[in-house]
């Protein structure tokens, strides 16, 4: 880093500003944001974030997904850009940080730049990616998949929420389907600021986490199908009860996550019974099922050990059981200079920080299979995300954005 640039920092109240700002796009009346993707509140901020980047001097474009992309030039523009960036969709129960400080934290890096006046070598380009979260259609972190080649443009198009829309016609109804096919724009490196979505740094005190690697994952749509009956007249030995299936399900799942621990969790997050009833026995149950770990053999070892416990508790009580795999990202190692870059940048500016690895999934785990990846995170209170809880101090989330600006600056370079 240049003398200029060790000198940098971000402005801590604009950034702060806008993260509040944007909040108000699907705020509930508990601090959080219902802000799912590609809904009206989606558009909302979508519409807010490219006048912001248009007014920071970026030129804007969206691809065929609606993930938006803000290009800033630098000097050689033959030179592929360093991107950095999140997501602003949330969680149906969503915080106003999860993603949001990463997306936010990218524009403040440039208006900063702009503000001082800084040319990069390489250019910079500053992305929201559609619906990482996975949370109105599957899979999660969608668009950067499409982007490295793991799934196709049109067999997202045409992914369905419970409401039987696609995101084709979703796309379509906010006016985000952009003409720029899948891939276009091209980066040299990608480098994604996200709060931690856990404990550790909290706990040790530390303001920066180098995120070295991250978990990988396994997710499963299942259906039990049984036999509804009368409550009252069916004797306790003859029932094909679905929900007491599911019941076993869930304990054999954690059983087995603990078994493989540390290093392993597994999650039933979802369970939707057909035709509920109270005095009958239910006989149809859909469910999902979420396990995760950062090495690749327990992965294996979860995905055998759960389906050879949906085998049994199904021969045993005499019910149907589907799993079908229907997503597994493999665990993510990121790339070790870009690693090493965001460290000598945590260190050189004078915060606490250690490696760690990644509970969740990101889109920087998904791009670091094509290109240079790295992440850095700063902590959240308590640990808490995916709640209207969620909170992260204005200290905390300036330092981490001052680390992606000096990360991002080692990478593209300070033109003479």
């Amino acid at each position: 880093m240049t003398k200029i640039a060790s000198n940098l920092q971000i402005d801590s109240a604009r950034l702060w500003d806008t993260i509040h700002e944007t909040a108000k796009f699907g705020g509930t009346p508990k601090g959080g944001v219902r802000r799912l993707t590609l809904g009206p509140e989606d558009k909302q901020v979508r519409d807010w974030f490219r006048k912001a980047c248009e007014a920071a001097g970026l030129e804007v474009h969206v691809d065929a997904l609606g993930s938006m992309f803000g290009l800033r030039k630098g000097r050689d523009m033959s030179k592929p850009p360093v991107g950095l960036g999140s997501h602003l969709d949330t969680q149906p129960t969503g915080g106003k940080f999860d993603g949001v400080l990463g997306t936010l934290a990218a524009l403040e890096v440039v208006r900063t730049l702009n503000d001082a006046g800084i040319e990069t070598e390489a250019p910079i380009c500053i992305v929201n990616w559609t619906n990482e979260e996975g949370s109105r259609f599957a899979p999660a972190m969608m668009a950067s998949a499409a982007y490295v080649g793991d799934f196709t443009t049109d067999d997202i198009l045409s992914r369905k929420d419970a409401d039987g829309i696609t995101v084709a016609e979703a796309l379509d109804g906010i006016g985000y389907r952009g003409e720029a096919p899948v891939g276009t724009q091209k980066f040299a490196s990608f480098v994604e600021l996200h709060i931690e979505q856990g404990p550790i740094l909290e706990a040790e005190h530390k303001t920066i986490g180098v995120v070295d690697s991250g978990q990988g994952v396994l997710w499963y749509d299942g259906k039990i199908t049984g036999f509804e009956s009368h409550a009252g007249s069916t004797p306790m030995p003859l029932r094909r009860d679905a929900l007491a299936t599911l019941s076993e399900i869930v304990l054999a799942m954690e059983s087995i996550a603990r078994k493989h621990g540390p290093k392993a969790v597994g999650t039933i997050g979802e369970a939707v019974i057909a035709n509920p009833s109270r005095n009958v026995i239910p006989g149809e149950i859909a469910f999902t099922v979420d396990c995760r770990s950062a090495d690749a053999a327990i992965m294996d070892a979860l995905d055998r050990d759960l389906r050879a416990a949906v085998a049994e508790i199904a021969a045993r009580r005499k019910v149907d059981v589907k799993l079908d795999l229907v997503w597994r990202k493999p665990p993510t190692h990121f790339d070790p200079k870009l690693v090493d870059a965001v460290e000598n940048a945590a260190q050189a500016l004078g915060y606490s920080n250690r490696r760690i690895t990644s509970g969740a999934g990101h889109d920087a785990c998904n791009l670091n299979t094509r290109i240079p990846t790295a992440m850095v995170f700063v902590p959240c209170k308590d640990g808490v995300s995916h709640n209207e809880l969620e909170d992260a101090t204005q200290a905390d989330c300036t330092a981490g954005a001052n680390v992606l600006m000096h990360t991002v600056l080692a990478l593209a370079g300070v033109a003479s």
